[in-house]
């Protein structure tokens, strides 16, 4: 059977990002109080946060956590909605629109999905609710899928996000007493930073939401979308990070409806892990050198127009690592046009993209006709995403 490709560019239309928004849960946590708020694990401070924020760079977070009583404030559902409601204050009408696209790594409940949570959180008039999974790509996937459906006419108004509320597994009551041996490897080993015991010194949480339309703001700053890039290695790559699963010797990753209650608990089956070594020796290579190059050889963009440099990375221990895998793919974007804001909103995964873009957006800073570029990798197995956008 033969398929025919039908070229519909004339008949797709212009997506334009209107508005921005962002919502962190409580304070601000610097490095100082931080485990004052996730609680000690074992009868003294750890000794690998030292090591951890050392590394990864990050000075201060966001938790949705009540510093004086620990307990939860905000579930990932409330949290997504209070950004979108951030939206309506900057003069969206949420019964406009006809499409919410919502992306998070953990949603509060396995069903239903966590849009459809959002959009019970916000009460706003019945429209298409989609939610996509993943880990950091989920909150680009999502913006995909808005973009494209507006872009083909399925939607005119759109609503996308990106959300996480990862404190929710990070909280001591979570852990077992850190093993002394690893931490001693720590101090001579940065890699042994991103194993399941130090994620908790690296996540935190946030949520993003940017609205979506065919017409650019007429006095302020719009970005056009010119183009959403995402490619898998899954098919070269074994799982390297994950949650609700053990990997196997043989890379095989065995899920948790396999395994008997009481073995999610003595394996410790629902904590996020990292296989750190798979992850330093193919992170950058796969998500900044090989898409980047394919991406050049298709044309898709000109490193040399770019104006501003927005990397997802999840510690900035990987900042000059992407710099060289970008040169190495002909891609020298100088760092002094990059921006980044993870050292002082953290690593909020999939929501950590719109944070930024959101900070930017609002900052004064970009002018018309300058283009921006996106990079959101995921180690989950090793997927990557770029977005292209232009200012007007």
């Amino acid at each position: 059977m033969n398929f025919q490709v039908v070229d519909k560019g004339s008949e797709m239309r212009n997506v334009y990002i209107n508005s921005v928004a962002v919502y962190l849960p409580n304070e601000a946590v610097d490095n100082a109080n931080i485990e004052k708020v996730l609680g000690q694990v074992g009868e003294r401070p750890s000794r690998a946060k030292r090591v951890v924020l050392r590394s990864n760079k990050i000075k201060e977070r966001y938790y949705a956590i009540d510093p004086e009583t620990r307990e939860a404030t905000h579930t990932n559902a409330e949290l997504t909605a209070n950004a979108i409601r951030v939206l309506e204050q900057k003069g969206l009408d949420l019964n406009s629109v006809d499409l919410l696209s919502c992306g998070t790594t953990m949603p509060d409940q396995i069903m239903p999905n966590h849009a459809i949570m959002v959009h019970g959180e916000l009460g706003c008039d019945p429209l298409e609710v989609v939610a996509t999974s993943g880990i950091c790509l989920s909150g680009i996937t999502a913006l995909k899928y808005a973009y494209t459906s507006v872009k083909s006419g399925e939607a005119d108004i759109a609503i996308a996000t990106g959300s996480e509320n990862a404190s929710a597994t990070m909280r001591a009551e979570n852990f077992q007493p850190e093993i002394e041996l690893k931490v001693d490897k720590l101090e001579t080993n940065l890699e042994l930073a991103f194993e399941k015991d130090f994620l908790r010194w690296m996540l935190s949480d946030g949520a993003g939401a940017i609205a979506l339309s065919t017409e650019p703001n007429r006095d302020t700053l719009s970005l056009k979308i010119e183009r959403i890039f995402s490619i898998s290695y899954a098919n070269l790559l074994e799982t390297c990070m994950y949650a609700g699963g053990d990997k196997q010797e043989d890379g095989s990753l065995v899920g948790w409806r396999r395994y008997a209650p009481q073995e999610w608990l003595d394996k410790s089956i629902f904590s996020v892990k990292q296989d750190v070594k798979l992850l330093n020796e193919n992170v950058t290579e796969y998500t900044v050198n090989k898409a980047l190059q394919r991406m050049l050889e298709k044309g898709m963009f000109n490193p040399q127009e770019i104006d501003w440099f927005l990397p997802h990375y999840s510690s900035g221990f990987f900042r000059d690592e992407v710099y060289e895998k970008m040169k190495k793919a002909g891609c020298d974007i100088p760092q002094e046009k990059w921006f980044t804001n993870l050292s002082y909103k953290g690593n909020t995964g999939s929501a950590s993209i719109y944070i930024m873009i959101e900070e930017l957006f609002n900052s004064g800073k970009i002018k018309k006709g300058e283009k921006l570029l996106c990079y959101i990798p995921e180690s989950g197995r090793f997927s990557t995403a770029f977005m292209l956008l232009e200012a007007g």
